[in-house]
């Protein structure tokens, strides 16, 4: 599902949540609460610096999924379903620039990026997240880059060869690249940003098939693999694979903290770093050797970085910022979508997936019973959840595949609110009404009102819950990856492939004490064969089969309840052309092709 916003049905949406939001002061009050509803966050309001590895929202850690899902062209070789001579190339190559830029009538200019999300550094081979890979992208190129419709497309490599049994990608580069330090870029350099992300990303599954990667001459490079991998190539993304240079980081030093990963960056993309403030600013200047001809089209971009997300909605509607996508609670969004200076969309992140969960600690006594877990989930109403507390701009999701993916398999068990059901399984489980006391954590500040909310929603059914207030995101991250805790709101992305962003979530052997891994515990060994099944399956039938059968056995199980999944907007000047609206990763996708019409 996509939602595309005019401006007449941003107003009448608009008049429906002022009816909402008027019904939820009226239950909130009779309910004796303090949340006047108007606190709920989208995804893009996590904290900034979580100090841990394996992130997703923040950096230091997911809006709907996209179209296809599965990382790769719908004829599903490899190549792209509009590559009519078969040379691995889109004949309607997204990358090319002699065009762009308006013909090259409107090259130069600042774009003005607002941001809530502090970057620990610009490395995307080790670090994973939203913060990271936005001015990421904009200075490391990476093999491939993704349409609107997951079609892989020519960016650093300029074609590619999938072997017909699956167990190898040969890479074509690009002749002409060259580092911002003015080396070129081989396919020695390939291998060694593969080799780095296979030992230091938090994403292990990504490229865990690849046993070596050769490189026969300075443009060619053949990944091997120990079996087929369908997300292969959507793991060659922007935000997934950046090419970072061998000559500079292959001296020693350990990956995550060389001092190169901020200090004198060295990149691969259409953008050199020019001025790093840590928390304040992120200054991105033209590279004028970028191997993609016209390109890039502006001067300067520059990433703003405040805590505030209003002020960037004021920046936004007084002109003075023309981009974000950090826009802070939904009264937020809705503001900005009646606002005519000011365009706001959810195209552009479809692979990113978001789905907010209240996630359990399966080593808690009461919460290792399946019933007890069950019982929670009856007591939990999805849908007053998203259109009223949340405002319409979220939308309720069973599993933990997001609803839009080929792979989402609605015909599992929702748990349709049931309180006598709830109160039964309770009793099943040896609970009296109050008998059963709980905590509850969430990722702060941004998912208060879902805590609360689910306060309220288990009180109905008998269990007391307390809330867990963590002073901020590392706090809470170090306990949630540590197992100090009972339950908590959690939000996790799909990343564009089951394999990347959701097997991570359930593997037994994926409880490594890093949030955004396996942090309940949970642990089936039939669960784990599926996805190891649907993880080599290159079929997308066949694959989709095995993906619903673990969709409903981790439904019947419960180790996570599944609230919601929120579109990723973006709100932008509309002088902004060329807006990262027309591909799967948005703004985790080099700017190299946006113009300023001033």
């Amino acid at each position: 599902m996509r939602i595309t916003t005019t401006r007449s049905a941003q107003r009448r949406l608009g008049r429906m949540l002022i009816a909402l939001l008027a019904v939820f002061a009226l239950i909130a009050a009779a309910c004796g609460s303090d949340d006047d509803g108007d606190g709920a966050a989208p995804a893009t309001t996590a904290a900034a610096d979580s100090g841990g590895d394996g992130d997703d929202m923040a950096d230091d850690d997911d809006g709907m999924a996209g179209d296809d899902g599965d990382g790769m062209a719908d004829d599903d070789d490899g190549h792209d379903q509009d590559d009519d001579d078969g040379d691995g190339m889109a004949d309607d190559d997204m990358a090319a620039g002699p065009d762009a830029c308006n013909g090259g009538a409107n090259v130069g200019g600042t774009l003005i990026i607002g941001s809530t999300q502090v970057p620990r550094h610009l490395n995307g081979t080790v670090q994973s997240g939203y913060a990271t890979a936005v001015p990421g992208t904009q200075l490391n190129a990476s093999p491939l880059l993704y349409d609107d419709e997951y079609n892989p497309m020519p960016y650093l490599a300029e074609s590619w060869d999938v072997a017909d049994d699956g167990l190898s990608v040969t890479l074509h580069l690009v002749e002409d690249a060259v580092f911002h330090d003015g080396m070129p870029i081989t396919s020695a350099d390939v291998a060694f940003s593969i080799q780095t992300v296979q030992a230091n990303h938090p994403f292990k599954p990504m490229y865990a098939p690849v046993t070596s990667v050769d490189t026969p001459d300075e443009h060619t490079a053949v990944i091997n693999l120990s079996q087929p991998h369908p997300a292969i190539l959507l793991a060659m993304s922007p935000g997934l694979l950046p090419i970072i240079p061998k000559h500079i980081f292959d001296d020693g030093q350990d990956m995550p903290t060389h001092p190169r990963n901020t200090e004198n960056f060295v990149g691969s993309g259409p953008f050199r770093l020019a001025e790093y403030e840590p928390g304040t600013i992120i200054r991105m200047e033209r590279f004028d050797d970028f191997f993609i001809e016209g390109t890039p089209c502006l001067d300067e971009i520059v990433m703003e970085i405040t805590p505030d997300s209003t002020a960037i909605v004021l920046s936004l509607e007084n002109g003075t910022t023309h981009l974000s996508s950090t826009l802070g609670p939904a009264a937020n969004v809705l503001r900005l979508m009646d606002n005519p200076d000011v365009e706001v969309t959810s195209q552009g992140h479809e692979a990113i997936g978001q789905i907010n969960w209240l996630e359990f600690n399966l080593a808690d006594p009461a919460l290792s019973d399946v019933r007890v877990r069950q019982a929670i989930g009856y007591a939990i109403d999805r849908q007053f959840l998203s259109e009223v507390i949340e405002q319409g701009l979220t939308f309720p999701v069973p599993t933990g595949i997001a609803a839009a993916s080929p792979f989402h398999n609605a015909d599992v068990n929702h748990y349709d609110k049931d309180i006598d059901r709830a109160k039964q399984l309770l009793a099943e489980a040896g609970y009296g009404e109050g008998e059963l006391e709980l905590t509850i954590d969430y990722i702060p500040p941004a998912f208060v009102v879902h805590a609360e909310y689910v306060v309220q929603a288990l009180e109905e059914a008998g269990i007391n819950v307390e809330l867990s207030v963590s002073p901020d995101f590392p706090t809470w991250a170090q306990r949630v990856s540590g197992g100090d805790y009972q339950m908590t709101i959690n939000q996790v992305w799909n990343w564009g492939d089951p394999v990347i962003g959701v097997h991570r979530t359930y593997l037994c052997d994926n409880r490594v004490g890093v949030i955004w891994t396996n942090n309940t515990g949970y642990c089936n060994p039939d669960v784990d064969a599926l996805l190891a099944a649907a993880g080599q399956e290159l079929d997308p039938v066949a694959r989709a089969g095995l993906y619903a059968e673990f969709q409903e056995i981790v439904a019947d199980e419960v180790p996570i309840f599944f609230l919601n999944t929120p579109s990723f907007w973006q709100a932008y000047n509309p002088s902004v052309m060329n807006p990262p609206t027309n591909n799967i990763w948005g703004q985790m996708s080099p700017m190299h092709q946006v113009w300023l019409d001033e």
